[in-house]
């Protein structure tokens, strides 16, 4: 018999009997739980959880239809998902080409297991003569103040079109209006240094390096209305020196911009992200 793997997410009140009822639910329906994990939010009172387990592989439609009588009781949110699923993500950058580079070389060697439906930017393609793009799709949506509204409404048509689960900022330096942040609430994640608030607008690393900062750091988030205030999903820091340059603190900054935004990734592609109100919790691997 071959066997098919899952993800189950899950977000419910908190009340007695939830993970009896579904790894009970898991175990009679043939399936093999291979890991499980659960967070119970003292504050908010809602439990979390995230299982991954094997099923026979013609159990896909059966699990979810049986699933729902539990979903009912315990007054579930929920999503099953079969690992072959693979979540399908549009990549939007601008010259800062670095992050959008990590994401396609990690996606290459099977790190990063995903659909990459097109790359968007607001610069033309000859940008990134040096980069292989292979067949993924590419967008060149230039936006000013008058064209924002056109430029957004188009980017909604391709991510309408190609059936996109996540946006992914890869240090795209345009701001998107509150409008489009909230029809992307829950489906678009940004990266950025993690000063803010104290170092805002431009060269953010010269500004810190004239303040004498000894940590920098990445900061991976899901966009909302509110500018780089969405649920955190992933951060990091390095030590600086006074011996280092502004350009030091730029490179360095570049190295954990590109591996915060990859492992936020990674999280998600794996189902390991659910938000939680003004937070996320992360099951990391």
């Amino acid at each position: 018999m071959t066997t098919e793997n899952y993800y189950l997410t899950l977000t419910c009140p908190n009340k007695p009997g939830i993970v009896a009822a579904v790894s009970t639910y898991i175990f009679e329906a043939g399936g093999d739980i291979e890991e499980a994990q659960q967070f119970d939010d003292k504050a908010s009172k809602r439990f979390i959880m995230r299982v991954s387990f094997s099923c026979p592989s013609d159990a896909n439609n059966a699990l979810k239809a049986g699933f729902l009588e539990i979903a009912k009781r315990f007054e579930l949110t929920w999503e099953l998902r079969a690992v072959k699923d693979l979540k399908r993500v549009l990549i939007m950058a601008s010259k800062l080409d670095h992050c959008l580079v990590d994401l396609l070389y990690r996606w290459r060697i099977g790190e990063l297991p995903m659909i990459i439906c097109g790359i968007v930017s607001n610069h033309p393609r000859d940008v990134y003569a040096s980069i292989d793009f292979a067949d993924i799709p590419f967008y060149h949506l230039p936006v000013t103040a008058e064209t924002k509204p056109a430029q957004e409404a188009r980017l909604l048509e391709i991510i309408a079109d190609s059936k996109v689960d996540m946006v992914i900022l890869a240090r795209y330096m345009q701001i998107l209006s509150d409008e489009l942040s909230t029809k992307l609430s829950g489906r678009c994640i940004n990266v950025h240094h993690s000063f803010l608030p104290s170092f805002k607008g431009a060269k953010p690393y010269h500004q810190a390096h004239a303040r004498g900062i000894k940590l920098i750091g990445a900061t991976a988030h899901f966009v909302t209305s509110d500018l780089d205030e969405g649920p955190i999903i992933e951060q990091d820091v390095t030590r600086v020196t006074h011996g280092d340059t502004p350009e030091d603190l730029v490179r360095k900054g570049r190295d954990l911009e590109r591996t915060v935004l990859s492992r936020a990734l990674r999280y998600y592609l794996h189902d390991r992200v659910l938000i939680n109100g003004a937070t996320s919790v992360v099951f990391s691997d």
